[in-house]
């Protein structure tokens, strides 16, 4: 039996694409691994900028003088953390706006729509109105975290079920990239005044919408309606994939967003680098390392099994916490750097693991291979918007435990009790070998 590659797509990259098969051989070498790469090159250039934006405030807190900006400790963590709860909760309709208008169109709206946080942070430090408009205007840089779940949808659209790892582990590490990038690049800019640590973000935001215009495709198998990617909220995987990205994710955001403030409470001796007028803290490593080291994690899932190298993860993650609780008591920077940059790698390579095993998981159990689709890219999303919620809980935590008992090591010591968890669900529900033939006598040969 001849097996007919569908029409290539049309010549002009703006164009709509209705005919699209990256699981037929054929078609993915002529045509469909070209445009893919092209998609996925633009896809992490508006996502890296929407990562960028979203944690922006977390260096910009720790900049503001205090002789402006008389905020206490708490209020500082609620600039910080409120960004991640309003990015958790614009994933949801981001991941479906993708498939209501098409990944191009989508992109080029939502990296215009940056253009608010980064006016309202420039408002909010030159103006210096009440803090309640500061906070407020700071959670409009939750608009720069919905742009991951939505890239994040698009692009899974475009790859083969068996090279999805690494382009979502590429993906998503070009946008954790932006958290680095920022807390290095941001402060050359604040030493020139507050302001610019917004402006600069104005032209590259332009261009990323330009770009999306120019190269980027709307694939007519990425839309659906919404009634059918609303099964998935039927399906337990997703929630339980939802979990398990809370204690990956969640810790990786989490991390990004405090680890400059908590640096400089803990060990304000902590060594900088000056460039002119600039500061430059050893925070930017963390979510450098993290990010990095995500499609190293869905690579490896792609060879060992995704919930093989999540499990790995959470027990690295509950050792990193105790070795900061360690640390911190033994006032120790050279451990406390040592913990929190494992933490950050194990939470970056679990992200790429777990977004690894939502795909694999959903083709091993769906009925077809367009519903798996469907509904495995509707589950990115959702598990997106509830793992970012841990962006949010881990800096109120830290925050709520330095109120509580003056240092951060009960917080780590809760951190690790879930990491605890998060590694018997991952057990429990993907390595029992009883549990896999049960449910699906596929699902362990399925990438999980």
């Amino acid at each position: 039996m001849t097996v007919t590659a569908p029409a290539p797509p049309a010549k002009t990259p703006a164009a709509a694409i209705s005919n699209w098969d990256p699981e037929n051989p054929e078609f993915w070498a002529s045509t469909g691994r070209r445009v893919a790469r092209r998609n996925l090159i633009f896809s992490i250039f508006a996502e890296h900028l929407g990562f960028s934006v979203w944690t922006l405030w977390s260096v910009v807190v720790v900049a503001m003088p205090a002789t402006a900006f008389p905020y206490t400790v708490d209020q500082k963590f609620w600039l910080v953390a409120l960004p991640n709860l309003i990015g958790a909760l614009m994933r949801i309709p981001y991941t479906f706006a993708v498939t209501r208008f098409g990944g191009r169109s989508w992109t080029m709206i939502s990296a215009l729509l940056l253009l608010i946080p980064i006016t309202g942070m420039v408002y909010a430090v030159t103006a210096k109105p009440a803090y309640w408009v500061v906070l407020l205007l700071a959670a409009t840089a939750g608009l720069g975290g919905g742009n991951f779940a939505s890239s994040m949808t698009n692009i899974s659209f475009f790859f083969p079920e068996k090279e999805k790892g690494m382009a979502l582990g590429l993906n998503a590490a070009g946008g954790n990239l932006g958290i680095s990038v920022m807390q290095l690049v941001v402060p050359i800019a604040l030493s020139f005044g507050l302001v610019y640590g917004g402006l600069m973000w104005l032209p590259l935001v332009l261009a990323a919408a330009l770009c999306a215009h120019l190269y980027m495709n709307n694939l007519s198998v990425a839309k659906s309606p919404l009634k059918a990617q609303f099964a998935t909220v039927k399906r337990p995987h997703t929630w339980i994939m939802s979990f398990l990205y809370i204690g990956t994710f969640g810790s990786f955001l989490g991390y990004s967003a405090a680890f400059p403030l908590v640096l400089k409470l803990q060990f304000p001796q902590a060594p900088v680098a000056h460039l002119g007028a600039a500061t430059i803290t050893l925070a930017f490593t963390g979510p450098l390392i993290g990010s990095l080291i995500r499609p190293v994690g869905g690579w490896l899932s792609d060879r060992v099994g995704g919930a093989r190298v999540t499990a790995a993860c959470f027990v690295l993650m509950g050792i990193g916490s105790y070795g900061v609780v360690a640390a911190v008591q033994a006032k120790s920077m050279a451990g406390f750097l040592t913990a929190f940059l494992l933490l950050f790698a194990a939470a970056g390579a679990g992200n790429g693991s777990t977004y690894r095993m939502i795909p694999a998981i959903f083709a091993a159990t769906s009925p077809d291979l367009a519903t798996a689709k469907r509904e495995s890219a509707a589950t990115l999303g959702i598990a997106g918007a509830i793992g970012a919620v841990g962006g949010f809980y881990l800096p109120r935590a830290i925050s709520d435990s330095i109120k509580a008992t003056g240092g951060i090591e009960t917080a780590f010591g809760w951190f690790a009790v879930l990491y605890g968890v998060c590694l018997a669900v991952t057990w429990w529900c993907y390595l029992r070998r009883r549990v896999l033939v049960a449910q699906a006598p596929s699902l362990a040969h399925a990438g999980v």
